[in-house]
């Protein structure tokens, strides 16, 4: 088959081009910018196109599928070329379910844990030997790469994000996949670009559990309010499991899940996380994996990249990295590694990076969700304000809606750069919560000065 990518160079779209490729399908693309890792990953395989830009001389009337990106504008001349060819015209969600609307499709929803979830589900998965077809949010250890896609699979797991599924497609990416089984973790307003009421954003996720099919089973999770409403609102004939965290304990730095077996030592840490497990348990099991092989498997589950992933530690040192970003996120990872190192000062770095958080009126949600840290430091960067074309935040709103007054707060990347390096980390847990990276910190020589 025949397919064009309109903005190949993203982190998903660049995935789906070398699983399409894979696939032995014939595959070009188109991009302004391309940056790694992207940019090697497509060299290698052939696909990275000859120079940069958009051509509509590459739009011919052979092409089967094109492939449009959300880095892409209506305007863009190949898209317009595309049209005046009457070509076929998938957003990235549309093709997958393209490609998966033979499969049992799996698809993991929700406002945080999704990536989690789904790289524990593939995890599971993986470790006994269980093949499926796969799109997720992270890099996974063991894994080459975010979406694999074949004919013979039964089953393809879907990390289903609620943001627009391209510039010509204004619907929520999950909207698109019609599970058989869903999975929601939770539901807390983002996204206030595109759904710029939090009743606006809730329907989304009512719209989620309508379009499961008929039979279906939805997963949810129980402990959140607003799931459990919507959750049981639901009139469609489907099948309903709530979950919840299971018990746990910390110990020496360890945590344990409480088993059938008895206590097990697991690698991820904090009720989000084991939260995030219980969901993934339900998922296996309804795929076919027994409560035992789950436990066994996910026992050596690491976690997913930039979720609380270990960056360095030493003897009384530790620093995390977590990608961390909406209010609920935050609250919930800085909790997690006050409990795991609770005789440990923690310092919590947290950068307003996306859309949402650079809003003036969305910071007043961030109330509270610096309380776990010991030290609770803010990085703004003002140009990302003017870049996103929005009305300049203040110190003093920061300073007012995490109601604290002991907050530390820099716009200036240098400044906040020598701060962290002045510090001793005696005894600490330095947690570094961003999408961005603080205007080009040096985190090789941040790892440096706490394994010293």
């Amino acid at each position: 088959m025949r397919t064009h990518f309109i903005a190949i160079g993203g982190a998903a779209m660049h995935n789906l081009a070398l699983a399409l490729h894979f696939k032995g399908y014939r595959v070009t693309g188109s991009d302004d910018a391309v940056f790694e890792p992207s940019k090697s990953r497509l060299q290698k395989q052939g696909l990275l196109p000859d120079e940069l830009g958009w051509f509509p001389e590459k739009i011919t009337a052979d092409i089967e599928a094109i492939i449009l990106g959300m880095h892409a504008k209506a305007d863009n001349p190949e898209l317009l070329r595309a049209k005046e060819l009457g070509l076929t015209i998938y957003s990235y969600p549309e093709f997958l379910y393209e490609q998966s609307k033979h499969k049992t499709r799996v698809v993991i929803g929700g406002s945080h844990g999704k990536t989690t979830i789904t790289s524990m589900i593939l995890h599971v998965m993986h470790y006994h030997n269980i093949e499926v077809d796969y799109m997720v949010g992270a890099q996974l250890e063991g894994f080459d790469t975010m979406v694999h896609l074949t004919e013979t699979n039964d089953f393809i797991v879907l990390e289903g994000d609620e943001y627009l599924s391209s510039p010509i497609d204004r619907r929520p990416k999950f909207h698109l996949y019609h599970p058989n089984i869903a999975l929601i973790s939770g539901i807390a307003w983002d996204h206030i670009n595109v759904f710029p009421t939090y009743e606006n954003y809730v329907a989304q996720f009512e719209e989620f559990i309508a379009k499961i099919t008929p039979g279906g089973i939805l997963v949810y999770n129980a402990e959140d309010p607003e799931v459990l409403r919507v959750a049981e609102a639901a009139t469609n004939t489907i099948r309903k499991m709530p979950y919840a965290t299971p018990a746990y304990q910390v110990a020496n730095g360890v945590t344990l899940l409480d088993t059938p077996e008895g206590p097990m030592p697991i690698e991820v840490f904090g009720a989000h996380n084991l939260n995030n497990l219980a969901g993934a348990k339900w998922i296996c099991q309804n795929m076919g994996v027994d409560e035992a092989e789950f436990f066994e498997a996910i026992a050596t589950f690491k976690g997913a990249s930039k979720r609380l992933e270990k960056i360095a530690e030493s003897a009384n040192k530790v620093a995390y990295k977590d990608f961390a970003h909406s209010p609920s996120k935050v609250a919930a990872t800085t909790k997690a590694v006050k409990e795991q190192y609770p005789d440990r000062t923690l310092i919590a770095c947290l950068e307003l990076h996306t859309y949402s958080s650079l809003n003036a009126e969305f910071l007043k949600e961030y109330e509270g969700a610096l309380d776990y840290a010991d030290v609770a430091v803010v990085f703004y960067s003002p140009d990302a304000v003017k870049i996103k074309q929005l009305e300049e935040v203040t110190y003093d709103q920061i300073a007012q809606s995490f109601q604290r007054d002991d907050l530390i707060i820099y716009t200036n990347p240098q400044a906040f750069q020598d701060y962290l390096f002045g510090l001793k980390f005696t005894n600490a847990a330095l947690l570094l919560m961003s999408s961005g990276n603080y205007g080009g910190l040096n985190f090789e020589a941040l790892k440096n000065l706490i394994e010293a």
